[in-house]
């Protein structure tokens, strides 16, 4: 059964795995809000940045095959589980092992286990998708990606979370970078589908606070502008050279969401 608000305990204890660009920001947001947090790290150096911020601190790594950390770090009305593939790297095709072997750990630790996921689990098809939409991934780390969701979702059944991320923008994520100064940049007149991190934290603090928990979420901003426009002004905001890009339109996708709005009642926050 879908476990919704009125039929959970309550949610005092979230540990998240992998304090990075995401992790991080949403381990700060929910010490602001009075949540305990746990957060891990790879990083001997990093504890002491988690300390700072009033997270409990935790060493774990990981191969496909084991995980070395302190048990206690499960320990959880909610786990997140922030680790993004490595694109571009021989530790690509691991990922689904690796999401598996923590899988394993946090089964009858974790109460709650949610999956940072992305939409690059939907090809460009020219279409709208939603979270009833089929997934036919058209890049490797989309292909990895969907394979640890499939791994996840045997595991723990109804139980299984996913929130699905578009591009991830905000702060050291500059998206006036991205293209500055370029030109000859194709599909320039495709939608984009992002969303700021303000938003991702906010998100899955929602999440927690409706304590929606068993289903699958695309994460990604109501708004769709053509890339050319998104990008040319967003270098013009940074002061940044202005790129230039081929007015067409190929290969494409608008991920929308039916969940985010249905279950979580969120408003996003930070225009695209």
């Amino acid at each position: 059964m879908i476990q919704d608000s009125n039929k959970d305990s309550s949610i005092k204890t979230v540990s998240i795995l992998g304090c990075g660009w995401f992790g991080l920001a949403l381990a700060k947001k929910l010490i602001g809000l009075n949540y305990t947090v746990k957060g891990s790290t790879t990083s001997q150096e990093k504890l002491a940045v988690l300390q700072t911020e009033h997270i409990q601190p935790f060493l774990v790594k990981f191969t496909t095959e084991s995980i070395v950390a302190d048990a206690t770090f499960f320990e959880a009305d909610a786990l997140f589980i922030c680790i993004p593939p490595k694109r571009n790297s021989a530790e690509l095709l691991d990922y689904p092992n690796k999401i598996n072997s923590i899988l394993a750990v946090a089964k009858d630790k974790s109460k709650q286990v949610v999956l940072i996921s992305s939409t690059s689990v939907y090809a460009d098809e020219n279409r709208t998708v939603n979270e009833d939409s089929e997934t036919m991934p058209d890049t490797d780390s989309g292909k990895v990606v969907l394979a640890a969701e499939i791994l996840f979702k045997k595991l723990y059944a109804e139980k299984c979370t996913i929130i699905r991320f578009a591009g991830l923008i905000g702060p050291d994520r500059n998206p006036g970078r991205f293209f500055a100064g370029k030109t000859n940049i194709p599909n320039g007149l495709a939608p984009v589908n992002l969303i700021h991190q303000t938003d991702a934290v906010g998100v899955a603090v929602k999440l927690l606070e409706k304590k929606a928990f068993g289903r699958t979420y695309n994460a990604c901003s109501p708004n769709h502008p053509a890339k050319m426009d998104f990008y040319v002004e967003a270098a013009k905001t940074s002061g940044l050279a202005i790129p230039e890009f081929i007015a067409e339109k190929k290969d494409w996708k608008i991920v929308e969401s039916l969940n985010v709005p249905k279950y979580l009642d969120y408003e996003f926050e930070v225009g695209i």
